[in-house]
């Protein structure tokens, strides 16, 4: 992989055209194990013998195995490189998902979920710096292209799950996915396999770096944003369903739902990451979906099945922040090592920060028997986004941040143009 520059000549646009081809199948495989699990949860619960608090765990297995995970991704790329790291991590996902499919009890399903988002936790990581570092000239395109993938695995997954599983079985709806994650991971082999031998990872550990990292009040500005929407995502995806069921719909319109909530997704992969590199401060954005996230809140809690397609439209734009906070990775740092090492760092505390959301509605719907207070707590959440969105969003690298830049009021050079 380069460290900063693409390999020249006719070879190095072969490997680039491998590197956009691998990149686009890991962004596919990103959310489908997640969002293709959540509307059939009460189905499996029935068949394998687990109740709502078990769900509740299954829907933070997500932000934890992202945390833990992506949080140490950058231990691992340190020694074998971004694409050896994400070859393993896809392999292990499809793997997983195959377990997971056949799991004769809810403890071997919990298991082979863990180890399937242990290797999407490592590849969310990667992902970014890989964006910049075989194309840091298009750093705006790809990474819309790499999110509108994500969103459309991200979407289509909950769409097919109920219908795939009626019409076959929920091990079937569960398992089909673990095609793409090994497709995606041949590919990182064969451009792995590729690269020059002599050439040395570009990757600095996480922790290694976070004593630098960590004085930057970018960096915190974009854990606390990404924190504040991966809580959002993880709290509607897992329990919009149960909301909409307990309300009297029923599990395909919640799956239906959630995908409806996904694919404004991809709309916002197309359009964020221009406004992400166009704008000197992008924090309007950040207002405005955080407005159109509270909207959505409301409207659940006062007429879930009044007009609950507004209500998940309104969710799907509100989480915006999500391609916004990715963006802003590469757009807030100079070199692919620091990419990747604020990549790990705000993933990693974000995501971990994140796991409170699902375990803490179920706990919460239980104690209260009323999906309002979980999701008036969800609505609080997006408070100190803003304030971290106000953080991450000033034109300032994080390099800089033992400088005046991002010290006190000084402002350095704007990110260059992608």
């Amino acid at each position: 992989m380069p460290t900063s520059t693409p390999l020249p000549g006719a070879n190095g646009r072969r490997l680039a055209g491998w590197a956009g081809l691998a990149i686009a199948l890991t962004a596919v495989n990103l959310r489908t194990a997640v969002t293709g699990l959540s509307p059939l949860l009460e189905t499996i619960g029935d068949d394998l013998g687990f109740g709502t608090a078990l769900a509740g765990l299954l829907g933070t297995v997500p932000a934890i195995s992202f945390a833990v995970f992506g949080f140490g991704a950058p231990f691992v790329t340190r020694r074998f490189g971004l694409e050896r790291t994400a070859t393993a991590a896809l392999a292990l996902t499809a793997v997983s998902l195959l377990l997971r499919a056949v799991s004769p009890s809810p403890a071997a399903l919990v298991a082979a979920t863990v180890l399937a988002l242990a290797g999407i936790g490592a590849a969310n990581v990667v992902v970014v710096p890989l964006v910049k570092a075989w194309f840091a000239d298009r750093i705006a395109l790809w990474t819309s292209l790499y999110l509108l993938l994500l969103q459309t695995g991200q979407f289509v997954a909950p769409l097919l799950a109920v219908p795939v599983a009626d019409a076959a079985s929920w091990r079937l709806s569960v398992g089909v996915w673990a095609v793409p994650a090994a497709l995606a991971a041949a590919v990182w082999l064969v451009l792995a396999l590729k690269l020059p031998p002599h050439r040395a990872p570009a990757s600095t550990s996480a922790l290694e770096a976070a004593p630098r990292i960590a004085r930057s009040s970018t960096v915190w500005g974009l854990v606390g944003l990404f924190a504040a929407v991966a809580l959002a995502n993880y709290g509607i995806i897992t329990w919009v369903p149960a909301v909409l069921t307990d309300a009297g719909g029923s599990e395909a319109f919640g799956g239906t739902m959630v995908a409806l909530y996904s694919a404004w997704g991809v709309l916002a992969a197309l359009a964020v990451p221009q406004l992400a590199t166009r704008l000197a401060n992008p924090f309007g954005v950040v207002l405005v979906c955080t407005a159109l996230l509270l909207a959505g809140y409301v409207g659940l809690i006062v007429a879930p099945l009044g007009a609950t397609a507004l209500w998940m439209c309104l969710l799907g734009v509100g989480v915006s922040t999500f391609p916004l906070s990715l963006t802003l990775i590469n757009r807030r740092t100079r070199t692919p090592q620091t990419a990747s090492a604020v990549s790990g760092f705000a993933q990693g505390i974000g995501y971990g920060l994140a796991c409170l959301g699902p375990v803490g509605m179920g706990l919460v719907r239980e104690a209260t028997g009323s999906w309002t207070t979980p999701i008036v707590l969800l609505a609080v959440t997006a408070v100190p986004g803003v304030v971290a969105g106000w953080f991450a969003c000033r034109p300032r690298y994080v390099e800089d941040a033992t400088g005046p830049a991002d010290a006190g009021t000084g402002v350095s050079a704007p990110a260059p143009r992608a």
